[in-house]
């Protein structure tokens, strides 16, 4: 059990044990919930799973890869990019739902770190961003996707799945703090559907109209999938804009935009919620 200490401690040293501590301890209550809920859990790991099977087995045989290629090679990078960016609306539920129900007023009011909250949250997410990412690597694996460049490219993919998961938790959190009510999640899927699907996902952007795939290409999630594409040695959709042919500079630039945007936005708007 944690002891919270009575005042903040004086050195730097003592206030980054006691953040670290108390951000630990929230990480901690997060992760237990998934034990309180396992059906929830459960569900978060299947619907990747589903979409998989779907476009998979039901559209692939419809899909023609740009250069030639398997499309289920094609599609599961860019399924793994997707499912990070559908991790929004699971911070955004749950940090809304703490608001919601004075769980954040009460941990505000008790003397522990103020970053322990959103820091704790963002922690318990990215453990289940990868548990999630584990399971799709294994339903990639069952349909036929493989990896063909080395261990160490495939490691540099999914920390840039990773990456973009991270820069997404603070645009949850952020979100979640402003609307404070987990049933406005409603309104935060009318605009992420669109941007998942609005990319290089499925399809190359060179089948669409013009200025649509110019949009597709700028899509933050485009530079992640084409990144990870090439470096899973899978079929991408190529391209000879700027932004397509640096992908793997996008897939690190865009994420630390985000964060560096979103980040603060969330610890300030944390700092000012009202008792």
């Amino acid at each position: 059990m944690t002891i919270i200490p009575a005042a903040m401690p004086r050195t730097f040293v003592g206030r980054l044990r006691w953040a670290v501590a108390d951000g630990w301890t929230i990480t901690l209550r997060s992760l237990a919930h998934w034990k309180q809920q396992p059906a929830q859990f459960l569900i978060t790991l299947m619907f990747p799973i589903m979409i998989a099977l779907l476009f998979g087995y039901l559209f692939g045989g419809s899909m023609v890869v740009p250069g030639g290629g398997n499309y289920r090679e094609f599609l599961m990078p860019g399924l793994f990019a997707m499912t990070m960016l559908f991790g929004v609306e699971s911070t955004m539920i749950a940090v809304a739902t703490d608001a919601s129900r004075g769980v954040t007023d009460r941990f505000r009011s008790m003397p522990m770190a103020s970053s322990a909250v959103v820091v704790g949250r963002a922690i318990a997410d990215m453990v289940d961003a990868l548990l999630v990412l584990v399971v799709l690597l294994g339903c990639g694996v069952a349909i036929g996707w493989r990896w063909r460049e080395g261990i160490g490219d495939a490691a540099l993919a999914l920390g840039l799945l990773l990456l973009l998961r991270f820069a997404f938790i603070w645009i949850g959190i952020y979100l979640g703090l402003v609307v404070r009510n987990p049933e406005s999640v409603m309104v935060v899927q009318i605009v992420v559907w669109p941007i998942g699907f609005l990319a290089n996902t499925f399809s190359s952007p060179a089948g669409m109209p013009d200025w649509l795939g110019m949009v597709a290409e700028w899509n933050p999630l485009s530079s992640t999938v084409a990144a990870t594409r090439q470096l899973f040695g899978n079929p991408g959709w190529g391209g000879d804009s700027w932004i397509a042919e640096h992908a793997l500079l996008m897939a690190v630039v865009w994420p630390l935009l985000l964060t560096a945007v979103f980040l603060p936005l969330a610890v300030r708007r944390y700092r000012r919620l009202s008792l």
